[in-house]
């Protein structure tokens, strides 16, 4: 892993990360603030011997064995016991206390802690005092020579002001270090474990295509498929900016294939491919270019229903022979876009759609169109994607952000692969959205028993596109236009 792969992921799990760390820093904080406060005091005493009261006997000097000795018996009863009665405290008061030597200057360093600052501080300067009394039962020298020891204070102990423990400040400091670590190892088990695609970097994993445009969340597009308002002043500016730029995208992609039809597929359903097919279909009429869109899953089509347009005369219609292409296809709004819905779902649709008559309608009408854009099915579950890619120029693959999965994408780009097909294009569909809200399924469709109907022709004479009257004359006679200007 690079460092800039490294980088990559913290800032895509950035909130795993900033998580982590509040919650440590968070805990560490409260469990601080709830720790009594216990407050050092520290005081330094020289001790020495005195005066020697029997003749006989010789000078003793306290030495480096002494102070150990001193240290050892600290905590002993002979010293503990009298040592609250010097200090004041009740029979039974636990003392922490500690000490350490200076063996070179027989100075003897003391060390309380008291969950009161004065108290403790009382109770180290009364350790050395007590420690000197007691020195004779604990050294044979001393009690033959008549010597005493007495404690000379070299820095007294003060009252704290602050306490030493709990340190709020350097707890937090510690934390926030632990914290920072924990959440960079969260983020990366996140990234190892995690089976979702998340931005462009997943896409380049699974091919080397272009990523046209990021496609964000626009929650109207749950209820109406297509937006309606396109004003600049839009309520959807951010989502439509994007599907412009996605048009612009395709129209570089256009230039590169020299063809203008491309088909709109995705790894699995669930993903948007239709929602974003029909609204870039209209982004590339808004912009003044003949556009036919065309519903080309004849398994679950959604085209018509998404648009309202009339569904049981379209594709399958055509090829059929039921209807002339004329009345199949149908307007959209006043904007040069037409529509070409699936028609009646049909018991063989890959037949259909591999079939001469399919290649013969395609190549008429990318004669009469700009921009051809057909809705595919989705590339794993049927084999209608790769047989529409022959009749097209190109293949835009819509890919969800945290709902498509990373071997969903990764054996969809194989089988493009193996089959020499080159994927024109990604689209990121939800780009930042953090939570998916749909499952795999299997992509299956219901067709009619037996054979299918004959359909019904939509009324009157049906002009091909021209001249605007000609597009006013077909709107006032179709009776299955039920979308006009929104």
């Amino acid at each position: 892993m690079t460092v800039r792969e490294f980088l990559t992921i913290l800032r895509r799990q950035w909130l795993t990360l900033v998580i982590c760390i509040l919650v440590v820093v968070g805990v560490t904080a409260g469990v601080t603030l709830l720790q009594a406060k216990v407050y050092t005091a520290t005081a330094s005493v020289y001790l020495q011997t005195g005066v020697v009261t029997k003749s006989d006997a010789g000078s003793v000097v306290i030495n480096a064995n002494d102070l150990d000795t001193y240290i050892a018996v600290l905590h002993s009863p002979e010293v503990v016991k009298p040592l609250r009665k010097r200090a004041g405290l009740p029979a039974g008061y636990p003392i922490d206390v500690a000490a350490s030597a200076n063996s070179k200057a027989n100075i003897l360093t003391v060390v309380v802690k008291d969950a009161d600052p004065a108290r403790a501080a009382r109770i180290a300067n009364a350790v050395g005092p007590q420690l000197a009394k007691s020195a004779a039962t604990f050294s044979t020298l001393l009690q033959v020579s008549g010597q005493e020891v007495t404690s000379i204070p070299v820095s007294p102990a003060t009252t704290p002001n602050e306490p030493s423990s709990p340190n709020l400040e350097r707890n937090l400091v510690l934390a926030l270090l632990t914290g920072l670590l924990l959440g960079v190892g969260v983020t990366l088990i996140r990234n190892t474990v995690d089976t979702k695609v998340r931005d462009e970097a997943d896409l380049h994993a699974a091919a080397d295509a272009p990523v046209l445009a990021d496609l964000p969340v626009e929650k109207q597009l749950a209820t109406d498929g297509v937006l309606r308002d396109w004003s600049a002043d839009s309520s959807h500016h951010s989502y439509l900016e994007a599907v412009r730029r996605l048009r612009t995208g395709l129209m570089f992609v256009d230039v590169t294939t020299s063809g203008h039809t491309f088909v709109i597929t995705s790894a699995a359903p669930g993903e948007g491919k239709t929602t974003t097919c029909a609204n870039l279909a209209r982004a590339l009429a808004e912009a003044g270019s003949r556009t036919l869109l065309i519903d080309g899953d004849l398994r679950r089509p959604s085209i018509a229903r998404m648009l309202g347009l009339e569904g049981s005369v379209g594709l399958t219609t055509v090829l059929l022979g039921g209807a002339r292409l004329e009345d199949a296809i149908q307007p959209f709004g006043d904007i040069e876009l037409d529509v070409l819905t699936s028609g009646e779902v049909p018991p063989n649709p890959s037949e259909l759609i591999g079939s001469d008559r399919m290649a013969t309608l395609m190549a008429n009408l990318q004669a009469r169109y700009d921009f051809v854009l057909i809705d595919s099915p989705p590339v794993l579950p049927v084999v209608d994607a790769m047989l529409l890619h022959k009749l097209a120029s190109g293949l835009v693959m819509v890919v969800a952000a945290g709902r498509t999965r990373k071997r969903d994408l990764l054996q969809a780009a194989k089988f493009f692969h193996n089959s020499d097909v080159e994927i024109s294009g990604f689209v990121l569909n939800l780009a930042g959205r953090r939570r998916a809200g749909t499952s795999y399924y299997r992509y299956t469709y219901q067709p009619e028993k037996g054979a299918i109907a004959t359909p019904r022709v939509a009324e009157g004479p049906a002009t091909r596109r021209g001249a605007a009257d000609s597009r006013k004359a077909v709107s006032r006679k179709r009776s299955h236009r039920q979308l006009s200007r929104r």
